[in-house]
């Protein structure tokens, strides 16, 4: 991602830059409902709403694509997080990819091309200060969503900050050829590391192994004790452990945790439809003698080393080094299906909605 644009010094008269582009309506998704278990599509309203209009210091965005998340569960309760639950009624928000049709913004000129947290709408007027302009270079502009964006990001942060990957060391990486997962394995791979990928088809598994180079990779659908394929997969140990699934998966690896190991925490998304009632306390095969260090993380607290590590993901891919997937769904009608899949796996790499 490119270095956001430094803020000028010095009032500024006014500058409006129209791209003619905008139509009369913008659709828009609501939060209809708060779902209790697993969402559906009654959860979610499709509206028809003026194009707004942007205001002093704001920028009108055409959205290109929007990202849909799992941790997108999490905004759908009313409850403590590290993001901030949508309203019941109110516009849903997303990280998006657009192209600006009207500025007010001093530093970003209509047909521009940014991104930042917008909405699942197809425009959106926000504060010019909360864009970033898009450096993709001869990649396309959704990568700046998933292998170049957060995603990427959480990838290494995960993998090199919080876990402090060695050369040698056996890496485990859960919903291994997602968003997420695929770029860590890898990340993990170019450090030298023995990587072994858990994921649910056997397609997905080919994948790991043949493009992406991961060492083995783990159908846990498929499998009759996945506990075992974890131990056959790992004699000497699982030295570092990127966790994106919890539940049994979590369970199946922990078992065969190294001395001195590490556990990224980056998500559980096997748990995101549960009620608190309905999720299994733990950790439950933690041993005190490996002394293993468990730490979550929350890839924006790490965001004065993003400039860092978007120079090294564009360089590693680049070179081939990293190797990305992206699942598109067409339309924004359908943005609603292509989030309810995340939890049905249906997505390979990271998982998009190209609205226009």
């Amino acid at each position: 991602m490119g270095r956001p644009r430094a803020r000028a010094a010095r009032v500024m008269a006014p500058r409006v830059d129209v791209c003619p582009m905008a139509p009369d309506t913008n659709r828009r998704w609501l939060l209809a409902s708060r779902p209790t278990g697993e969402p559906t599509r009654e959860d979610f309203e499709l509206e028809a709403a003026a194009v707004p209009e942007p205001g002093p210091g704001e920028v009108l965005v055409r959205t290109r694509y929007m990202s849909v998340d799992p941790y997108m569960r999490g905004r759908m309760r009313d409850a403590d997080s590290y993001a901030d639950p949508w309203a019941v009624g109110e516009p849903m928000r997303a990280r998006c990819v657009g192209e600006v049709v009207e500025s007010n913004h001093r530093d970003l000129t209509a047909g521009e091309t940014v991104t930042g947290n917008l909405y699942w709408s197809e425009y959106a007027a926000v504060d010019g200060d909360d864009l970033e302009p898009v450096d993709t270079g001869d990649l396309p502009v959704s990568t700046a969503l998933g292998v170049l964006g957060m995603p990427g990001r959480t990838a290494y942060v995960g993998t090199v900050d919080v876990g402090r990957v060695e050369p040698g060391d056996t890496v485990v990486v859960s919903a291994a050829a997602g968003a997420v997962g695929s770029v860590a394995g890898q990340i993990a791979r170019v450090a030298g590391c023995r990587v072994v990928g858990i994921t649910g088809t056997e397609e997905k598994a080919d994948w790991l192994t043949g493009e992406l180079g991961f060492d083995a990779a783990i159908d846990y659908r498929a499998a009759d004790d996945l506990a075992g394929a974890v131990g056959e997969a790992c004699p000497y140990g699982v030295d570092l452990y990127f966790e994106n699934v919890g539940g049994e998966v979590s369970d199946a690896v922990t078992g065969h945790l190294a001395d001195y190991s590490r556990v990224a925490v980056c998500g559980k998304i096997a748990l995101y439809n549960r009620e608190d009632g309905e999720v299994t306390r733990g950790p439950r095969r933690l041993h005190q003698r490996t002394r293993t260090r468990v730490e979550g993380f929350i890839v924006s607290d790490h965001a004065h080393r993003f400039e860092h590590i978007g120079d090294r993901l564009r360089r590693w891919v680049a070179e081939e080094e990293i190797r990305y997937r992206e699942t598109v769904t067409e339309g924004i009608e359908d943005a609603p299906e292509a989030f309810l899949g995340l939890f049905e796996g249906a997505n390979v790499g990271k998982q998009l909605v190209r609205v226009g």
